[in-house]
């Protein structure tokens, strides 16, 4: 063991710990999610990102040795390759607006560029973890510039993932092109369409929540490095905040820029009220697409039936042969998640006070929960649902040509009451409305057979 002290006094580390008291201190007063920093492993890299563009403006501006500037940028690489990761142990929620995260980081890389020199971990004269690596820094401009940066790498992944999963409808929209099917609007039967023109439908609506999620993550390149404690500068060399962000925009190759107003970014939560509500949009339309997919699969032989989703798993207990769509439904519960997380984002944004928002973390923790959730939960979807989808195509053209709905295609040429009289003929008897037009010498077979065709269904010309 080794003696560590802050002001509140003297704690005892454990000689091949990285961190530090503060992270010790840290560790104890925050039991609440169970889950490290060092989960979010892109976050705990943005920190090496900012430490090291730090490092390198305070050598660059003369107000940190280079010696000691060289193995804090060493022990930054050691982190943004992966290194010392699981030294990273203050739960993901806590007090202080971050604090604990950003002390847990400099304790870290100063241990570590203490090993590179040569020296004992704690020998704190040499690298300080306040002095030197946090060096014209504050947690207020540190935190939330490693937030940003891990975010935009994050929204990067699921923007990939539900690329893929777009893919895959489209793929299937040009598999089902020919397949005829009821659509349906109020769970009623509605005109004839194909499954692909529906898949297809999948696959644009997913590209415009791609979209939203491009332009959303453009709103957190803005950063307020260099602002420190409250956005005034203080204890930052003149230069600093542009240097900074330059240097910045360099090693991570993301075009981070700095905010021109460091007061108002310091305290500012919007970009990420904006990120949270796009990734509630993208749950909400792809639960009503897992939705459709469940209802597109019901049965087998009562309910819709039109396609076949890859059979998992056995669905029961107690009833043999039964298949749930369990993929679709977890997604669902995932999509569940992702609301209730916007809802906690909005309430964290809303409370910040004055100068800075202290609920920082929990703002982490949600949107870095929902943005890998919904990387998962689109991969699964892809991988273990919809590229599997087979269609039933015979008993899909069946339900359209035993429809009602069909009746609709006549309204040009027989007009709206004569219609609604075949629609309620065929309702009530149970009969085709086909052979109900026929029956009353409303139209001749060629006519019928025109409208009626398979090709008129699913591409609809005006006929009169």
């Amino acid at each position: 063991m080794r003696t560590e002290h802050d002001f509140l006094g003297e704690r005892e580390i454990p000689d091949d710990a990285y961190y530090g008291v503060q992270t010790l201190r840290g560790s104890e007063n925050f039991h609440i999610t169970g889950i490290p920093i060092s989960h979010a492993t892109s976050f705990i890299a943005a920190f090496g990102y900012v430490k090291k563009a730090a490092a390198l403006t305070n050598k660059e501006l003369g107000v940190l040795d280079a010696v000691i500037a060289d193995a804090i940028c060493k022990a930054c690489d050691a982190i943004i390759a992966g290194e010392l990761h699981d030294q990273f142990i203050v739960d993901v929620i806590q007090g202080g607006a971050g604090t604990s995260t950003n002390m847990n980081a400099n304790e870290v890389i100063a241990n570590k560029a203490l090993e590179i020199l040569g020296r004992p971990k704690g020998d704190y004269s040499i690298v300080h973890p306040n002095d030197h690596v946090n060096l014209s820094q504050s947690t207020n401009d540190a935190y939330p510039t490693a937030f940003r940066l891990s975010l935009y790498i994050e929204i990067g992944k699921l923007i990939d993932s539900v690329g893929e999963l777009q893919k895959s409808f489209a793929r299937k929209g040009t598999e089902f092109a020919t397949v005829i099917k009821m659509g349906r609007t109020q769970l009623q039967d509605a005109v004839p369409m194909t499954l692909g023109q529906e898949f297809n439908s999948f696959a644009v609506n997913i590209g415009e929540d791609i979209r939203r999620l491009e332009e959303a993550r453009e709103l957190i390149t803005e950063v307020n490095l260099g602002a420190t404690a409250i956005g005034t500068s203080i204890n930052a060399p003149k230069g600093y905040p542009t240097l900074s962000v330059k240097h910045l925009a360099a090693i991570t190759g993301i075009p981070v820029v700095l905010s021109h107003d460091l007061i108002e970014a310091t305290w500012d939560t919007g970009a990420y009220v904006q990120v949270s509500g796009v990734l509630k949009r993208v749950a909400v339309k792809l639960s009503k697409i897992c939705n459709d997919l469940r209802l597109l699969s019901s049965g087998p032989r009562c309910g819709f039936n039109e396609i076949n989703l890859p059979r998992m798993q056995p669905g029961s207990s107690i009833m043999p042969g039964k298949v749930n769509p369990v993929i679709p439904e977890v997604v669902n519960q995932v999509c569940y998640l992702v609301i209730g997380n916007d809802v906690t984002v909005t309430f964290a944004a809303e409370a910040g006070q004055l100068q800075l928002n202290v609920m920082e973390p929990v703002l982490a923790y949600c949107l870095f929960q929902s943005i890998e959730t919904l990387t998962r939960a689109s991969k699964t979807l892809r991988e273990l649902c919809v590229d599997g989808i087979t269609a039933n195509a015979d008993h899909a053209k069946s339900m359209v040509m035993n429809s009602i709905g069909i009746v609709t295609a006549l309204n040009p040429i027989l007009g709206y009451e004569a219609t609604a009289a075949i629609a309620k003929q065929a309702y009530q008897t149970g009969g085709s409305v086909i052979e109900i037009v026929r029956a009353k010498g409303l139209l001749d077979d060629a006519k019928i057979d025109e409208i009626f065709s398979i090709d008129n269904l699913m591409n609809p010309k005006f006929i009169q």
